[in-house]
């Protein structure tokens, strides 16, 4: 009688059955004719029999439990920049994504479909841009900021307030509640249950999971879902992060349908919180969020505090998304509590900005960041990295953050990890600031990291030394070390090929070139891989490459680029040239100046010398004795054809004439023509314009023919890009180069990378620079003419051979 008394009252009991490995056996005794039968439940967990794996985006949403961290300085981001073009302000990335819009029911059949799987229409979030998750590294708590004021508590979840444990009996008897009370459960009813659920310890929650009332349970929380208060709903999305619930999950869309359709009657904590669970969920919520961003633009912002702010850029910045009106609203916010932040919050304000691609105003940005400075020791490896990933956004410099570098990155390099380093190398080399204590602190740093280190830091590690010009012999083991993670990495190359392409450059900027990665990047197979149109455009890349070893690796007997790409880039950069740097004043001042000086427009030819080190030169010929010599002008207008790349032996060879009558009746019958010797072209003094009838008489007297004009004219290939001098007679060609301070290292007269490279290059291809820095052109700009011409004079004519 007594154990039919008991049966009756607790209708099943499970007995769990354990092993070291797993629960290999569930068994149900079910009370039956005055006995406990055993029911048959399934006999193994099997894999995928109720599991529940949360579909994650880990670069958007990033969810720390008690006790557990994240990498400092985890690539949670990360707009893609080009990476040739650090010099210019990076570009906002429009974040769209596709939802479900799943409407609203609470019919059965509906119902039905919404629990316990991801149908076609609810698809889990698309891989990261990221790399995979990267292997263990310093940690950090990208939520530390959440501790600083209680405020936080009810507007954010917070693991580490969980109510002590239930046991698997508990949780057994609450499912059988769910199957007696069925459809009469009231709201409260079924927010009771999945709180005591979400007690359950992380090993047993799967098995509750995979009961069927379970299921039940979901499915009566969404026929009571119109009926929850604001409060009960936000209990139960609770209990769904502390059960793991998927994000995939259908029945997630009909909470975010409820969410959006009362969010004007929330109040500011509540739709704050409710942000955050999505975010601890995993799941993109597009409609709650554009929902919350019109919500906030009418909050009584005068009665909120820092905390709201703060958690509220925090919640953008997650969402990779802000309006401009909001943007507006929030600076003026920021600045009303600006001393009043702590040193993580103003961390976490620089993280949401940098990830939602906020261009904040220079003030704000400058101001923000001076705060920075003044909480600088306190501030986190995770928050100083932050700051400084603003500030790479933002294209600012700020000499105080910068200078303080000197001294917080030497003292906490051997306690950062990888990719904390490595966004501190990048900062310095977008914002063109070289510390050599700095570098070299990470340098010394890096040799214990590599077993952490992916190709996307390698990449980028390498990209920033070169670019900063820190040459292999400072530390010459950190060069190779790289090359050789990224060989290790190459895997990752097939989903992630700006990476290499990154490297390399890196590596070529300080002259190294390992044959194996450029075999393989250069390779027919990586090629068609990288110029797959994408968010990143890799073909500038691929070209500067090409090119370089061409020039550089004598004997390069491994695989190049097609012509065909070669031209398309070209056109690309010499038409974004014309658009940009070819009608920049202290340019056309320059290139009109040394017309005037030299004899005409046909003494300067202003064009791309080196097409793939993407920036135009003033070329300029001189005779042995310093005279100077007529070039065929590319054009006289602002919009010229582009130089093809199959033309660019004629053009540099400067073999090309003018036709006229003589030439033609000469064309007409070349076989016959005899071989005349070149004729030295008349001198013109440099220090006075030519004379219009000796320019005249320049460009329509005709030419004679020589050798190297009929092998030209007769060839269907044209000379290769090098020019070579005319047949016993000595030309200088100079390269005049109209720099900007973004060439050089902040503050200093250094070269970057690339212009170093294109200035090796250029020696190499025979021509000698001249260069007009910023330093001393700019200043002239505003002097007389007298003055600007006795310049450019020394310039051209102090150094003739």
């Amino acid at each position: 009688m007594c154990a039919q008394a008991l049966g009756r009252q607790v209708a099943a009991i499970r007995l769990l059955v354990f092993t070291p490995r797993k629960v290999v056996r569930i068994v149900r005794f079910q009370h039956c004719n005055g006995r406990y039968c055993e029911e048959a439940d399934g006999t193994q967990a099997e894999p995928g029999t109720g599991e529940y794996s949360v579909h994650y985006n880990p670069a958007a949403y990033r969810w720390v439990r008690q006790g557990t961290a994240t990498p400092c300085g985890t690539d949670e981001e990360e707009p893609p920049s080009p990476t040739l073009t650090t010099h210019f302000r990076q570009q906002s990335n429009p974040y769209s994504v596709s939802s479900s819009r799943s409407h609203y029911s609470t019919q059965n059949t509906l119902l039905n479909l919404a629990f316990g799987r991801t149908n076609s229409s609810s698809k889990a979030p698309p891989p990261s841009v990221s790399n995979e998750d990267p292997p263990p590294d310093i940690k950090c708590n990208p939520r530390a900021f959440q501790r600083c004021r209680p405020e936080y508590s009810t507007m954010s979840y917070d693991a580490s307030q969980q109510t002590p444990p239930i046991t698997a009996d508990e949780a057994f008897l609450l499912l059988h509640k769910v199957s007696v009370l069925k459809g009469s459960m009231e709201p409260h009813d079924v927010v009771q249950f999945l709180e005591k659920l979400s007690q359950l310890p992380p090993e047993l929650q799967p098995l509750a999971k995979g009961d069927t009332r379970f299921t039940m349970l979901l499915r009566y929380g969404v026929e009571n879902l119109q009926h929850f208060s604001n409060t009960q709903l936000l209990k139960v999305l609770q209990a769904f992060v502390s059960l793991c619930l998927p994000a995939a999950h259908t029945m997630l869309g009909l909470y975010e349908t409820e969410l959006v359709r009362r969010a004007d009657g929330m109040e500011p904590r509540q739709l704050l919180l409710a942000a955050d669970l999505w975010r601890c969920l995993g799941r993109r919520v597009p409609r709650f969020l554009e929902k919350l961003y019109g919500c906030a633009s009418v909050w009584p912002w005068a009665r909120l505090g820092p905390a709201e702010l703060v958690q509220f850029i925090y919640v953008i910045g997650e969402g990779r998304h802000c309006t401009t009106p909001l943007l507006l609203t929030l600076e003026l916010q920021l600045l009303h509590h600006l001393d009043l932040l702590t040193a993580e919050e103003v961390g976490t304000i620089c993280l949401g900005f940098f990830k939602s691609q906020s261009c904040l105003s220079t003030a704000t940005v400058n101001r923000l960041v001076s705060r920075a400075c003044v909480v600088v020791q306190d501030i986190s490896d995770f928050g100083l990295v932050n700051v400084l990933k603003l500030l790479r956004f933002s294209y600012l410099d700020h000499l105080g953050l910068l200078r303080s570098l000197g001294t917080e990155i030497p003292r906490r390099a051997p306690q950062m990890g990888i990719q904390g380093l490595m966004h501190v190398a990048l900062a310095c080399s977008a914002l063109h600031y070289r510390d050599d204590s700095v570098l070299l602190a990470i340098a010394e740093r890096l040799p214990a990291l590599l077993p952490h280190c992916r190709s996307k830091d390698a990449g980028k590690l390498l990209w920033a030394f070169g670019t900063l010009g820190f040459t292999p012999n400072q530390v010459p083991g950190l060069f190779p070390s790289l090359a050789q993670t990224m060989h290790q990495r190459e895997a990752e190359f097939r989903r992630f090929p700006e990476h290499v392409l990154t490297g390399l450059m890196g590596m070529a900027f300080v002259g190294l070139f390992p044959t194996s990665l450029l075999t393989f990047a250069l390779s027919p197979e990586f090629v068609s891989l990288a110029t797959i149109p994408r968010q990143l455009d890799l073909k500038k890349d691929l070209f500067t490459l090409d090119a370089t070893v061409g020039l550089e690796v004598p004997g390069w007997t491994g695989p190049r680029i097609s012509h065909t790409l070669a031209e398309e880039v070209t056109q690309q950069l010499w038409n974004f040239a014309l658009q940009d740097v070819c009608i920049k004043p202290e340019v056309l001042e320059a290139e009109s100046l040394l017309q005037e000086l030299l004899g005409g427009e046909g003494f300067v030819l202003k064009r791309m010398i080196l097409p793939h080190t993407r920036s135009i030169d003033l070329e300029i010929h001189l005779d042995a004795a310093g005279n100077p010599l007529p070039l065929l002008s590319e054009t006289k207008s602002l919009n010229p054809e582009p130089i093809s790349p199959s033309l660019q032996g004629l053009e540099e060879g400067r073999i090309g004439v003018m036709i006229t009558e003589d030439l033609l009746a000469q064309l007409t019958n070349i076989k016959g023509i005899p071989v005349k010797s070149p004729q030295k072209p008349p001198h013109h003094p440099a220090c006075s314009p030519m004379p219009s009838e000796a320019k005249d008489e320049v460009f329509t007297s005709g030419v004679e023919l020589t050798e190297r004009l009929i092998g030209a004219l007769k060839s269907p290939n044209p000379l290769p890009p090098s020019p070579q001098d005319p047949p016993g007679e000595a030309v200088q060609r100079l390269a005049v180069q109209v720099s900007n301070r973004n060439q050089y290292c902040y503050r200093s007269q250094q070269l970057l990378g690339l212009h170093k490279l294109k200035r090796r290059q250029l020696a190499l291809s025979g021509y000698r620079v001249v260069e007009l820095p910023p330093w001393e052109w700019l200043p002239l700009l505003c002097q007389s003419h007298a003055e600007k011409m006795a310049y450019l004079r020394s310039k051209i004519f102090s150094n003739i051979d």
